[in-house]
């Protein structure tokens, strides 16, 4: 609506409902991997659950063309088996201003650079576990660089924010092994996109840090609570990789909180009949397998502790996923191709070693992916908030928040198609084997296979059904099969005629 020259915002113009139901039936100690991964969180790995959700939201979208824009939403869960038997899934409110955005709340953020439907799902920032409500501000599209004929743009984000499981980790843990209550979360990204239309090649930085809170740790039986920095100063240092952890000496400190983060690219290839992406992501914990270099030129005697040599260990790029989407389309029955492979067993080698005045030599490795001696791991309500090949807390049976098979390599493919008008379907294939951690390794190597089918109908009037059929094999996830049935309704809210 326009008043004059002024542009006029309407916030409850083009309110849209929706509501689902979803049934999950199986056999098995849980329900297949693919019945419950990479949905936000929105699951449960029981054989045998069930959700009904409901909401309400305004997209940004909708003030598409206007300086301004204003967007918000909220979706409400009530479950049977979830790990809550009624929660808030989503809540918040967006402020768009040209291109810039500042979403404060609980909301579901895509991953970048791979495919949101048959990708196995990111390392870092991915779409695994319940979303963290948090203030994000962020340049959400690529805006092109003035001058340089829209060959050069850029986006990313910088978001704060706060975990909501902290009762969730005590129950779970029965405070017998480590916890976290009032955890603070941080992440940031940053993506520049190079190349013509057709031809583009796209590189990307995603961080994240776990700092704040009270660790509960508990060790011979004892409990000792440690007050993380959190405050202004310990966002600092959340966002600098600064300081160190409250449990640090003098001869052994690290960056304060869990820091992690991917090194991402993707080379994309556009024409009339096809498309092609060719990606990576590499994961790192720490500097050695950032940088693939850490210092190791540390003095003898009283100079244990002095800086005295141009000296550094180098270590190997070996930990990565690899993947490639090919779209072709003019094809129905079979559109949409993806494969990818995963490596994480290196980490930086087996050995984890500070300088000392005995051994001067400093050697960064065994950097035991996603989990951290004071923070509860790279996780939110028991699903890790990255790739779902990383196993899950939620899978341990013994009460401990530790990501247990974070050494492993997998091959994944996804095939997509919409045989015939409003029919669609997905063919998700795994097999992955896995080590363990370095710290606990598996007696011998555990194999799993995952599969899964769905086929997903659109009725008139915005009704979908969709229908899945899932199963595990192996010694990973154990011998799982299940059956998978939504219902759902969208629609626009008409407050007023």
């Amino acid at each position: 609506m326009v008043k004059g020259n002024a542009e006029v915002l309407q916030p409850l113009d083009s309110l849209t409902y929706n509501v689902e139901m979803q049934t999950t039936l199986g056999g098995g100690d849980h329900s297949p991997l693919w019945l419950n991964a990479n949905r936000y969180g929105l699951s449960s790995i029981h054989p045998n659950s069930a959700f009904l959700k409901a909401g309400v939201s305004r997209a940004l979208s909708v003030d598409y063309g206007r300086k301004w824009g204003i967007g918000y939403g909220v979706d409400l869960v009530g479950a049977v088996r979830h790990t809550a038997p009624f929660y808030i899934h989503q809540l918040y409110g967006e402020l768009r201003w040209l291109k810039g955005v500042l979403t404060v709340g609980a909301k579901e953020f895509p991953m970048e650079l791979k495919n949101q439907s048959l990708s196995s799902g990111s390392q870092t920032l991915g779409i695994n576990s319940r979303p963290v409500p948090q203030v994000r501000i962020s340049l959400p599209d690529y805006w092109n660089i003035p001058g340089l004929r829209r060959w050069v743009g850029i986006k990313g984000h910088i978001a704060y924010g706060k975990y909501t499981d902290g009762k969730w980790q005590e129950d779970f843990t029965q405070r017998q092994s480590r916890y976290v209550e009032g955890g603070l979360y941080h992440s940031k990204a940053g993506y520049i996109r190079i190349g013509p239309k057709n031809i583009t090649l796209e590189l990307g930085l995603e961080m994240a840090c776990q700092f704040g809170g009270k660790s509960h740790v508990f060790e011979n039986g004892m409990e000792s609570i440690t007050v993380n920095q959190g405050g202004l100063k310990g966002a600092l240092k959340a966002f600098t990789t600064g300081g160190s952890d409250a449990t640090d000496y003098s001869m052994s400190t690290n960056n304060s909180g869990n820091h992690l983060g991917s090194w991402v690219a993707r080379l994309n290839f556009d024409y009339p009949k096809w498309s092609l992406g060719i990606y990576a992501d590499h994961f790192f914990e720490d500097h050695s397998s950032m940088f693939f270099l850490d210092y190791d030129g540390y003095g003898t005697g009283e100079n244990w502790n002095v800086k005295e040599r141009n000296r550094y260990f180098r270590y190997d790029l070996k930990d990565m996923m690899i993947g490639i989407e090919l779209r072709m389309k003019k094809w129905r029955w079979a559109n949409t191709f993806v494969v990818e492979y995963l490596y994480t067993k290196y980490q930086s080698g087996p050995v984890y070693h500070d300088h000392t005045q005995l051994r001067n030599t400093h050697i960064s490795g065994n950097d035991d992916y996603y989990n951290h001696n004071l923070q509860s791991g790279w996780q939110h309500w028991g699903m890790v908030t990255g790739n779902p090949l990383y196993l899950s807390p939620l899978y341990n049976d013994d009460g401990k928040i530790v990501i247990k098979n974070n050494r492993f390599k997998a091959w994944h493919f996804g095939i997509m198609g919409n045989p015939v008008e409003n029919l669609s379907y997905r063919l998700l294939t795994t097999w992955q084997r896995g080590w363990g951690q370095y710290v606990e390794m598996y007696q011998s190597p555990r194999d799993n296979f995952s599969m899964m089918g769905e086929v997903i109908y659109r009725l008139p009037q915005n009704w979908r059904v969709a229908g899945a059929v899932s199963f595990d094999s192996g010694k990973i996830y154990g011998d799982n099969f299940g059956v998978q049935l939504t219902v759902a309704k969208t629609g626009l809210l008409k407050l007023w005629k």
